[in-house]
């Protein structure tokens, strides 16, 4: 089986929206318009059909209002489709997907990560998207993105939108520690430089500052991390044949780096993202890498928050230029029949629209298109 693994440049600071709004509803409707018209569509709908959709999101702060949103409009109008959310905490929602299916009851769609990918489709718990949706809205995904997700030449999952890692740091604290917030670092011995002011700080109830974060928990997410650190470093995962290639400079540069972070107690041990998302939030923790989306759960934790988070490009270190693995929050498929395999193609053309997205993109969850969503606007 083969894997692959794809790495973005950074080649300018991530300017984040900070502002907060509404679900977009008008604008659902106008994509819901765009259906009624035959656009992009196969495999009509015309008996009353029930999906269910795995989704861990409706349970967080900050998400919940979209995806609860989608569900009523879809629903309004595509009046044989009822969407069942299956939903569990994010740490455990793959484990009650696999525990459904063992017991006979597999849901039809997932809402999930790039990561999730392999494992998924190794139980047979996904299957390619081109068995579900349609050669023309397949063709407007960005190739190399889509192929990203490829096993054995066939996306096992399709991208909602993409993020790199980012840095995030807190200006106000840099102000504190007598350093400019609007120059952070560039390169991970700079961020030791600053690491040295900013650990001697205190928040205002008298805690520590962490200097610098990154998640090294045993979640998969904490791997993908731990993978775009590994890139900054021009180190390397895998060799040309997809076989383990990790005796590389960049890779040992990358684990010392980590070590450093440690013995200096720059970094939180064994946080997740959440983790490190609380600390930032509450003003305990200057810098630390994540999803340019992470900062939904930054303002859902703490909404001033936005006065003092700022982001830039990946650092760079070693012999590396400060690449940086791509994550994706994506949609996976699952074999339960033709009429609600078109129930799903049907809510993924719905979904994955600008009218549906943008605003989502721009305000809740800050990220980058998957798909040429403007493509009709533009022509």
């Amino acid at each position: 089986m083969k894997k692959r693994l794809m790495a973005l440049t950074m080649a300018v600071v991530v300017g984040l929206t900070t502002a907060c709004s509404g679900g977009g509803s008008g604008k659902r409707e106008e994509t819901a318009e765009a259906m009624a018209e035959g656009q992009t569509q196969e495999g009509e709908v015309t008996e009353p059909v029930t999906i269910k959709v795995a989704n861990y999101a409706i349970l967080e702060q900050g998400y919940e209002e979209f995806w609860n949103g989608v569900k009523t409009d879809f629903e309004a109008d595509n009046s044989n489709i009822t969407i069942e959310w299956v939903t569990a905490p994010y740490g455990e929602i793959v484990n009650q997907v696999i525990n459904m299916a063992g017991g006979g009851d597999r849901v039809d769609m997932i809402f999930g990560e790039i990561g999730w990918v392999p494992g998924l489709a190794d139980a047979g718990l996904t299957i390619p998207v081109d068995e579900v949706l349609p050669a023309d809205y397949l063709a407007d995904f960005y190739p190399a993105i889509l192929d990203s997700f490829q096993i054995d030449g066939k996306p096992y999952g399709l991208p909602m939108y993409v993020s790199p890692y980012v840095l995030y740091y807190n200006t106000e604290l840099f102000e504190q520690a007598g350093l400019d917030p609007n120059s952070p670092p560039t390169t991970y011995d700079e961020m030791l430089e600053y690491g040295e002011k900013l650990s001697k700080l205190k928040d205002s109830n008298g805690n520590p500052v962490y200097a610098f974060g990154q998640t090294t928990a045993s979640v998969p997410v904490s791997g993908s991390s731990i993978n775009g650190m590994i890139f900054n470093f021009g180190g390397t995962l895998l060799a040309e044949d997809g076989a383990l290639s990790i005796d590389n400079q960049g890779f040992r540069d990358a684990i010392n780096m980590l070590k450093t972070l440690d013995e200096k107690g720059y970094n939180p041990q064994n946080a997740k993202l959440k983790d490190l998302r609380n600390l930032f939030a509450l003003g305990q923790l200057a810098m630390y890498y994540d999803q340019s989306w992470g900062f939904n759960g930054i303002g859902s934790i703490n909404p001033d928050a936005k006065a003092f988070t700022a982001s830039a490009k990946p650092l760079s270190g070693g012999e590396g230029t400060g690449e940086s693995i791509l994550q994706a929050h994506c949609l996976m498929y699952v074999d339960n029949g033709e009429a609600r395999k078109d129930a799903c193609s049907r809510f993924t053309q719905y979904l994955v629209t600008s009218e549906v997205l943008d605003d989502y993109l721009a305000n809740i969850t800050p990220a980058y298109p998957a798909k040429n969503l403007w493509r009709e606007e533009r022509i």
